[in-house]
């Protein structure tokens, strides 16, 4: 028995893919469009646990399509949990700190009041709300800034404008904890793991890199590490408007997770170089 993964092609699911004893699937077994399609993939593999790694996670667009965020966000997530529930097999849903306002300074803890910006943000905290209602053993993990040297992320465009530009202007008053989307896959693999034996650890935590850092920031850094010459200047994000508000605040505090998983937050630091290397952007 595996773990069933839904999802194939985003950056986390990707990373999943080379964890031992994973089994991906694509939308061609598991259209989250039509949620009982998931249901009934998760019944067919009969899995050990599941982890969903697909979600909507067009943020600015998901303003002009929230029903369809919510369908692949809430309801999809709803049914494979359900499904697990049904199965007495542990869920691990990946959630996102845009479920948090982004107010204060402190970092977030898990039982913080939520209160999203946007239509992602409510897309995801739906999507949290139907999976502890489905009443299975479950770990919900929130996330926050995913990078990978997959698909589309903030590294790989400042590897392309920082080629293509002497300098940048961008985001400084954004808080949060650059998370390499390896990192959450062998979190998320853990977890899972751990519930199959451990059920009393249902519940939701979080998980980021460390150390929190603004996006200017991390910019310095991506641009340091692969030895490219581009000046970041920076700016406040009333002066970059977006169609969907993001938190200011997304520090989040992420103790639970290690002292209930043994999950320490890890330096993002070092996972950027590694993400560097598998895009052969070191010098």
């Amino acid at each position: 028995m595996s773990i069933l993964v839904i999802g194939k092609t985003g950056q986390v699911a990707q990373e999943l893919a080379k964890l031992p004893d994973t089994v991906c699937i694509s939308r061609d077994e598991a259209d989250l469009t039509v949620p009982e399609q998931c249901s009934s993939a998760i019944h067919a593999h009969v899995p050990r646990a599941v982890i969903n790694a697909a979600a909507y996670t067009a943020v600015d667009k998901a303003e002009q399509e929230e029903a369809l965020a919510t369908l692949i966000n809430a309801d999809a997530p709803g049914v494979m949990a359900r499904a697990c529930a049904s199965l007495n097999i542990p869920f691990v849903q990946i959630s996102t700190d845009y479920v948090f306002s982004g107010g204060g300074t402190a970092p977030w803890r898990p039982d913080d009041p939520t209160g999203p910006l946007g239509a992602y943000g409510r897309s995801k905290l739906a999507g949290e709300q139907k999976v502890r209602a489905a009443g299975g053993v479950h770990a919900i993990l929130r996330t926050s800034w995913v990078v990978s040297a997959h698909g589309n992320n903030f590294v790989k465009t400042m590897l392309r404008l920082g080629a293509e530009r002497d300098a940048l202007n961008i985001v400084s008053d954004q808080i949060g904890g650059p998370t390499a989307a390896r990192d959450i896959a062998t979190a998320c693999h853990l977890m899972a793991e751990q519930l199959a034996v451990s059920p009393e650890k249902t519940g939701t935590y979080h998980f980021s890199g460390a150390p929190d850092c603004s996006w200017a920031d991390f910019a310095r850094v991506i641009f340091d590490q692969a030895n490219l010459a581009c000046n970041v200047t920076d700016i406040p994000s009333s002066a970059y408007p977006t169609p969907a508000a993001r938190p200011l605040n997304s520090r989040m505090d992420c103790s639970a997770t290690d002292s209930t998983f043994g999950i320490k937050r890890p330096d993002w630091r070092n996972s950027l170089t590694e993400i560097l290397t598998d895009l052969g952007a070191l010098s």
